[in-house]
């Protein structure tokens, strides 16, 4: 796909006048029998005391450079500029700049009373400034006579000032420092006692964890002697060589023995014959230890690769572990049916039931292994890019679309076991524009629905391969469409006209419209509900909607710094959101709170895919690389590189080749990813 539309500049903002002042008449009144002003007359006298005075300020200003004139000349038609001002304008125009008449450089002339009122008025405004210390300095320059003793006493009073000055600085400088220990400590014993806690919670997690252990080995030195007992219960019960073996004659050597005619050569073979089943006993128990130590080899090889990821990823399952156990420090584990992944055991605490889980899945898997690769190729279009890969409602078929206007389908299994060169879709469909997203329903298998650069949403009916509603609505590209779970009949797309529509596959035209101010990049529907839905847009936002209520979102997630690219939901209250700013973010929709950032791929331009499960988040990189992160760490667990599809071709520049669409296949460790060149891979995490 190409790059994510920009969204609309954002609007900006500007002052107001100064309203003109009134003056005010004083009564008149002999001094002593006037009485003190109102507070209110007091106070217009003020404000008219300084409104005149801005007023005389103004007057003192130049028309020209507007601030307060230096070298005062005066115009024949009576108006006073700064010199330099009058005279740059008199060179380009021969007018008064207040009042238009004809002007020269002839007739203007030094305003030499100006000037002198101009210093004046400085004077004073400098005198009403000045501190006292600079009064008496310039007293002392004017010549002001003072004597010895005067000096003597100020110098020591100034000294005494001094001294005090001094030691209220100390003072406050004390104060500051002992309010900043304060807080220091106070922060130091919230962390003291938080660490204490931590450290109460790892006490008691490996005391559990240790009794726990020790009934494993417990469990399995039990399993190892009933083991035993069988294996020695079935040795005894296995017959050994016998003399009541008949001779081919038909008699038993038996027989033969007490008619006295067994001979001293014939005892020496039975022996052999008894020496070499108890040698071939102990071959067979000696094959055995063999065998359980190679695999005790390959247990403990595997530990190890498992601790090193551990150690590597120490500082984010540390946050993780500590995270979960203070959330959960006082609740009990109670197994959750589905949580397939936690094992309960009496005595755990949740938040430890909850971090082995994840430590479990964590460490499982190190690299993505490629179990199967084909090539989206068209002989009548050059361009390759895959825009969207989806698995159907069993994981049985899926189905990918992109610039090549086709929609195809293939069979996961066909292509899985009969590894060839190409693999020929199951389904084909030829549509009118560019594609650029796909959408299965998850009740009728056989319908699929598509987004494309011409704005129209489609739905198809893959087994007549014709297709069922087309929706024209929208007036700009359509980026994505995606089917309700919990409403198989309601459909949501978004668009580059602003605009995201609610369709339901039983009316030919849209039954709701959410306007918004910015490219819609993704939209997807919760999988608990067909009320809410989230909506990523060009405006570097996530829009949480309820659509029984769309004046407003529920909810509006901020923190990524570009467009968001993708959306997508791992429960009913996790959400995964994809940016060009190239970090992936998780968000608690419930509690309408960020909990992660993942980085380590390259996205700034393109859509590169993004898709998730109960557990891992899977996205593609413009470096031609898939990663793959854990939801509760915010590294990445693994990644994989394409490969050039022609390594021999000097022109083919591998790296302007990006991943363009990831499907995980439900819950399993396997996935389906896509590049800019056209090549599908198969993909499964491995040990």
């Amino acid at each position: 796909m190409e790059e994510v539309s920009t969204g609309a500049l954002v609007p900006a903002v500007k002052p107001e006048p100064v309203s003109s002042s009134a003056t005010v008449a004083a009564a008149a009144l002999p001094p002593a029998a006037a009485p003190p002003p109102p507070l209110e007359v007091a106070g217009d006298a003020a404000a008219a005391g300084a409104s005149a005075a801005g007023q005389l300020d103004r007057d003192f200003l130049c028309p020209i450079c507007m601030q307060v004139i230096k070298d005062a000349f005066l115009t024949s038609c009576g108006h006073s500029f700064c010199y330099m001002c009058i005279t740059t304008h008199l060179r380009n125009k021969n007018d008064c700049p207040c009042c238009g008449h004809f002007l020269n450089s002839h007739q203007i002339f030094p305003n030499f009373m100006l000037d002198k009122l101009l210093k004046k008025t400085s004077a004073r405004q400098v005198s009403k400034t000045a501190s006292p210390i600079e009064h008496f300095r310039v007293a002392l320059q004017q010549g002001c006579p003072v004597s010895i003793k005067e000096l003597d006493s100020l110098l020591m009073f100034l000294a005494e000032k001094k001294r005090k000055m001094e030691q209220e600085e100390a003072e406050r400088n004390m104060q500051i420092l002992l309010d900043f220990l304060h807080c220091l400590r106070k922060q130091k014993v919230e962390e003291l006692h938080e660490i204490q806690n931590d450290l109460q919670y790892i006490k008691e997690d490996i005391n559990s964890v240790e009794r726990h252990r020790i009934e494993l080995y417990r469990a399995r030195d039990r399993y190892s002697v009933k083991l035993r007992m069988l294996g020695d219960d079935h040795s005894m019960r296995k017959p050994w060589p016998s003399s009541m073996e008949k001779t081919p004659s038909g008699f038993t050597s038996s027989n033969i023995s007490t008619r006295g005619n067994l001979s001293s050569g014939s005892l020496q073979s039975k022996k052999m014959e008894t020496k070499a089943q108890v040698s071939s006993h102990g071959l067979q128990r000696k094959d055995t230890l063999s065998g359980s130590d190679s695999q005790h080899m390959n247990q403990s090889s595997l530990s190890v690769t498992r601790k090193k990821r551990v150690h590597a990823q120490f500082t984010d399952l540390q946050e993780c572990y500590l995270q979960k156990r203070r959330q959960l420090a006082n609740q009990p584990h109670f197994q959750d049916e589905k949580d397939k992944n936690v094992i309960h055991r009496e005595g755990y605490n949740a938040g430890l039931a909850h971090f082995q889980s994840v430590l479990s899945t964590f460490t499982r898997y190190s690299r993505l292994r490629v179990i199967a690769e084909l090539r989206h190729e068209d002989l009548f279009h050059t361009a390759n890019i895959v825009s969207s890969i989806e698995f159907d409602r069993d994981d049985e078929l899926f189905a990918t679309a992109g610039v090549s206007r086709r929609i195809k389908v293939f069979d996961f299994s066909t292509v899985v076991n009969e590894p060839t060169d190409v693999h020929c879709p199951v389904v084909e469909m030829t549509t009118r524009s560019k594609l650029s997203c796909l959408s299965w329903n998850k009740y009728a298998k056989n319908h699929i629905a598509s987004s494309d650069y011409e704005g129209i949403v489609t739905v198809w009916d893959v087994d007549t391969r014709q297709s069922l509603m087309e929706y024209e609505e929208h007036e700009k590209r359509a980026w994505s469409v995606d089917f309700s779970r919990t409403e198989p009949s309601m459909l949501v797309s978004g668009s580059d006209d602003c605009k995201v529509k609610v369709w339901c596959t039983r009316q030919e035209a849209s039954v709701l419209n959410i306007d918004m101010k910015a490219n819609i990049c993704c939209v997807k529907y919760n999988p608990g509900s067909s009320n809410h839905i989230a909506v990523g847009s060009a405006d570097h936002h996530i829009h949480y909607y309820d659509l029984r209520n769309i004046s407003q979102p529920l909810h509006v997630f901020t923190g990524h710094r570009k467009a968001v690219s993708y959306v997508k939901f791992l429960s009913n209250n996790e959400l995964a959101s994809a940016s060009t700013d190239s970090t992936l973010r998780l968000w608690d929709v419930k509690e309408n709170l960020p909990v992660r950032t993942f980085r380590g791929h390259t996205n700034e331009k393109n859509f590169v895919g993004l898709t998730v499960n109960s557990e891992y988040i899977a996205c593609g990189s413009e470096t031609n690389e898939v990663y793959v992160y854990h939801k509760e760490i915010s590294k990445h667990v693994t990644s994989h590189k394409f490969g050039s599809p022609d390594p021999d071709d000097p022109d083919d520049d591998a790296g302007s080749y990006f991943i363009s669409a990831v499907c995980w296949k439900s819950d399993s460790p396997t996935m389906l990813t896509a590049n800019s060149q056209g090549t599908i891979k198969v993909l499964v995490l491995a040990a």
